[in-house]
């Protein structure tokens, strides 16, 4: 019987992926398409979901024009995204404005009416602490980033597209519409909504009074399945576009995050993965439903049926260095050569950071470029260099990005550690930050615990989505997914480091400590100034 695969989708902020995974878990061949982001005055940040779609036919038709598969050997099409991202629709599926990205913090005092109290905690009233963390494990968070925040800010600003939209789906549910017809969404990936009980990760349900609470329609959110369920087959126009059969199967999929966690191969209970690519984040799978407001932390239901994961998140890792990199080299090109290729001028960026000691002669990059959700949520924080002197080169800052986006990591760790009560170590690395050998040893050094850099890193969302695609079609169990991924290197850390990274991390952490005021001060002038001028809500 010849080899049968599944067309996993993975659609990031920057670009679509398309793979074919074999039965086996391999990711045999890869094709990437760019995407745009428009970033607004205000905290505004949209895509086109017309761009997503035109970029997965397009990667397909690329990956199957290699002929590594006939479309009669692949079986399901299966999709991971970014999560925490709105696409309004009609009834005809059609967008009725561009997704709303996870970056975007316009719902942010949308969030703070519906959330706050005359006696609060963290910010929250007290009474609607308790009504949501009983039942959802957490509640909105106060930046505005998620996606009940961009439904309740269409309805306040854009009150003709909430009147007629038919659905509010996430990214991966908006593809799944356009490969299927189905409006429907998994129940991992409905929970940034905050309007579905959680208590039982089986049987998932959207929640009355917590609805009625954020004031939403049931009847324009989608139906919601298990991750592993066979949403349904292609749609014959679908299956034209792809170059693939109408008899395909569709497995309802994931967002990211949580296709990750399996492709990092982390399937098992307290085996963690760090995830660093645009963001980054720290992950684990566990048994049981947690909250940890002070770090805005908590254990959500997972694709894996019946387990919860750890959900946190950085808001900007990756996406650092290559912000420097378009600073001091200027923009690259759209997409890297080869999907497996490292950004343009990156690797120049490295050689010349691998020149410079740890610790980056005491130079310090604070990483929160677009706010931070975790380990502390503070939408005006901002970056910076400090301690920079004129013996700083070029290297010098770029070493100190991957350190200060370390740093921040270990700031996660310690608060990911108290939650699940253990020390988490080793730790895999994955995304696409894991190709550098140079960034792995930092990440040991400055985690203080051994990390391994699992075989092709770049690869483990669109793993994920097939080795889940695979359970959903019988195939494979989870417990057999740890043994199906490689680890290519292990780095432990180099003791004559800690006490550099020590004392950098106790000033990293003293930055922002002494600095969050005047960031909140400035970013709020700002931000009022830039909706003045916008005109906008």
């Amino acid at each position: 019987m010849a080899q049968q695969y599944v067309l996993a989708l993975d659609l990031g902020t920057s670009a679509l992926k398309a793979a074919l995974v074999s039965f086996s878990g391999a990711v045999e061949a890869l094709e990437a398409v760019p995407v745009r982001l428009t970033v607004l005055p205000g905290g505004g940040a949209e895509q086109d979901p017309g761009e997503w779609w035109a970029a997965v036919v397009t990667a397909t038709r690329r990956l199957m024009a290699r002929r590594i598969a006939a479309p009669d050997q692949v079986a399901a099409v299966c999709c991971t995204a970014q999560w925490s991202a709105t696409v309004a629709v009609g009834e005809d599926g059609r967008p009725l404005m561009p997704a709303v990205s996870w970056m975007d913090t316009r719902g942010a005092p949308d969030v703070a009416r519906l959330t706050g109290g005359p006696v609060s905690i963290a910010g929250y009233g007290v009474d609607k602490l308790w009504r949501w963390i009983r039942r959802t494990g957490g509640i909105p968070g106060k930046a505005g980033k998620d996606s009940i925040a961009h439904i309740l800010w269409i309805r306040r600003a854009r009150p003709e597209v909430y009147e007629a939209a038919h659905k509010f789906l996430e990214p991966k549910d908006y593809l799944n519409l356009r490969l299927t017809g189905e409006f429907a969404s998994t129940y991992e990936a409905i929970t940034l909504h905050w309007v579905t009980d959680n208590r039982d990760p089986f049987r998932v349900r959207y929640d009355p009074d917590l609805l009625a609470a954020a004031g939403l329609d049931r009847s324009r959110l989608p139906d919601l399945l298990p991750a592993t369920a066979v949403l349904g087959r292609l749609r014959p126009a679908a299956a034209e576009e792809l170059g693939l059969r109408p008899e395909t199967h569709v497995v309802a999929g994931t967002p990211d995050i949580h296709a990750a966690a399996i492709g990092s191969g982390g399937t098992r209970d307290l085996d963690p993965h760090l995830y660093v690519g645009t963001s980054s984040w720290i992950s684990a799978h566990v048994p049981y439903m947690k909250t940890d407001l002070l770090h805005n932390m908590a254990s959500i239901p997972s694709a894996i049926p019946g387990r919860y994961l750890v959900a946190n998140e950085q808001e900007t890792a990756g996406a650092c260095l290559l912000h420097l990199r378009d600073l001091l080299i200027g923009p690259g090109d759209a997409a890297p050569s080869a999907p497996h290729a490292p950004e343009p001028d990156i690797p120049r960026l490295l050689a010349l950071a691998a020149e410079v000691p740890p610790g980056s002669d005491g130079l310090i990059f604070t990483p929160w470029l677009v706010g931070e959700r975790t380990p502390v949520e503070d939408a005006w924080v901002r970056g910076g260099f400090h301690n920079l002197t004129l013996r700083a080169t070029r290297g010098h800052l770029v070493r100190a990005v991957l350190e200060g986006v370390a740093l921040n990591a270990r700031w996660l760790a310690e608060a990911v550690d108290g939650f699940v009560g253990r020390r988490l170590d080793p730790v895999r690395l994955i995304g696409g930050g894991a190709r550098s050998a140079l960034w792995c040893q930092i990440y040991a050094d400055v985690l203080g615990r051994a990390v391994h850099q699992v075989d092709r890193p770049l690869e483990a969302n669109v793993r994920g989505a097939g080795l889940l695609a695979l359970v959903g079609l019988g195939e494979l169990g989870f417990d057999d997914v740890p043994d199906l991924v490689a680890i290519a290197r292990t780095f432990e850390p180099a003791p004559s480091n800690r006490r550099v990274y020590d004392e950098l991390f106790a000033a990293f952490k003293e930055l922002y400590r002494r600095n969050r005021g005047l960031y909140a001060r400035l970013n709020r002038r700002f931000h009022s100034l830039l909706n003045g001028q916008a005109g906008r809500p």
